[in-house]
């Protein structure tokens, strides 16, 4: 796996996390990676090539491991956004279950950043997602 599938990965299986992917799930994936590099020079076929191998992957071997299978390819600021994106994917439908916020902090324990670096980047974009003004 390259870091970029790798990347993509765990994007993917985010999304996926809950058992459903949803509409507003897949338009903030497809957000997410569309201006990165390397995602923003790929054409669409060639985008849709790359999640369809990922989602074999996720069908035959679940997300755990394609997590487990991806986090090595990246480097710790790598994994550290890879962790933003997540947290960011998981707030995509503005509803966090139960189920997307185990993956999270089962993520969060497996990118081995510093202490406290983790939770850290979860509490900013939970807060960047925060409906603070709603009544």
């Amino acid at each position: 796996m390259t870091e970029s599938e790798a990347f993509a990965a765990i994007a993917l299986a985010t999304v996926a996390c809950d058992g459903v992917l949803g509409k507003d799930e897949a338009h903030a994936l497809r957000r997410q990676l569309e201006y990165r590099t390397p995602y923003k020079d790929r054409s669409e076929s060639e985008m849709a090539m790359l999640f369809d191998q990922l989602l074999k992957r996720l069908r035959e071997q679940g997300s755990r491991q394609l997590i487990k299978d991806a986090l090595p390819q990246l480097k710790e600021s790598q994994k550290e956004t890879a962790l933003a994106v997540a947290v960011q994917l998981v707030h995509a439908d503005r509803t966090v279950t139960t189920e997307e916020q185990t993956f999270l902090n089962e993520l969060a324990q497996s990118v081995d950043l510093p202490q406290g670096k983790a939770q850290a980047v979860m509490d900013a974009i939970m807060a960047l997602n925060h409906d603070s003004l709603a009544s």
